[in-house]
């Protein structure tokens, strides 16, 4: 039976930024931006015969010094590599396992196998236990298996530690036509959620393809909070601020957190499972939910300022 991660796991995944390794005016500007994760893209966005010079690109950006502050930020660095069937996923592994950023995000994952095949060859290359594993839910078959894969991401071995859902696959793939709202998307969205919720992974929900909407980002950014998604992945800088905004604690959620927190702090709460709190009975599994939210604003206040230093 999965447990609710302790507070020292928490990530910050509010805003994941999917910026084209092919771009090298893009790659200059990460360091200057307020997103919480970067992922270095070297499936969709890059055409075949540019993905040698994206792979150097990569080389180059992480071989130079980072700029003063870059590294206090905190930012999450991902490679999406292509898949390993593809004629390029080999080298791109090759070039994870030579630059070892925090994760390799691996494209379109059908079934758990395709996660421990990569788990597998990261840990014969003697890769560190940081080096994650995050996986591309965003096929039929990977919605179906979505439980499985995430079971098979909790034994021993795995480093399995994230989903990102892909609806543009996914809408291809089914027929399912790009709506407001995303109705008949829902309820696979809600499989993903429930899949990461079982057995200890965050989801990353999927992004939104029109940048310049913002009146659609705030709609999607609202539902995929309320649906369970830590963050949301971004393809725009644009977009980084109402991402941060909605998966972020609000004022009255962080306030009862704290209260929370503070009536199983009081001695009159020792050993108790519920504490009445405001004429609310609160339980002790309350308290972990409230100590992951205090946790993650402290994280949040720590980066906002590192991030100032960064761009100061």
């Amino acid at each position: 039976m999965s447990r609710p991660a302790p507070p020292s796991s928490v990530r910050l995944r509010r805003s994941v930024l999917s910026v084209p390794a092919i771009n090298r005016r893009a790659l200059e500007k990460i360091a200057s931006l307020d997103c919480d994760a970067v992922i270095f893209d070297l499936e969709d966005s890059v055409a075949p015969e540019k993905k040698a010079e994206a792979r150097e690109n990569l080389r180059t950006f992480f071989a130079d010094p980072p700029p003063a502050g870059k590294e206090a930020a905190g930012k999450e660095r991902i490679i999406r590599i292509n898949s390993l069937s593809s004629g390029f996923g080999a080298d791109d592994l090759e070039l994870v396992l030579a630059l070892e950023p925090d994760a390799v995000l691996l494209p379109k994952i059908d079934e758990p196998q395709d996660v421990m095949t990569v788990s597998d060859r990261l840990a014969e290359a003697d890769a560190p236990d940081s080096l994650r594993i995050w996986a591309m839910i965003e096929t039929p078959r990977g919605i179906l298996n979505a439980a499985a894969i995430a079971e098979a991401g909790r034994t021993a071995g795995s480093r399995l530690d994230c989903f990102v859902v892909g609806l543009n696959d996914l809408r291809k793939e089914t027929g399912v036509l790009p709506q407001p709202g995303r109705t008949y998307l829902v309820p696979w969205l809600m499989q993903v959620v429930l899949a990461v919720s079982a057995y200890g992974l965050d989801a990353i929900d999927s992004v939104l393809n029109d940048f310049k909407d913002m009146q659609a980002l705030d709609a999607e950014c609202a539902e995929g909070h309320a649906m369970g998604f830590v963050g949301k992945m971004l393809i725009h800088p644009s977009q980084i601020e109402l991402a941060n905004r909605h998966f972020g604690p609000d004022e009255a959620a962080l306030a009862e957190a704290k209260a929370i927190v503070a009536a199983f702090a009081d001695r009159a709460a020792a050993g108790l499972n519920v504490v009445n709190l405001g004429g609310r009975m609160v339980e002790r599994l309350h308290l972990v939910q409230a100590e992951r939210l205090v946790h993650k604003s402290e994280l949040i206040a720590e980066r906002s300022i590192a991030q100032r230093k960064t761009v100061s």
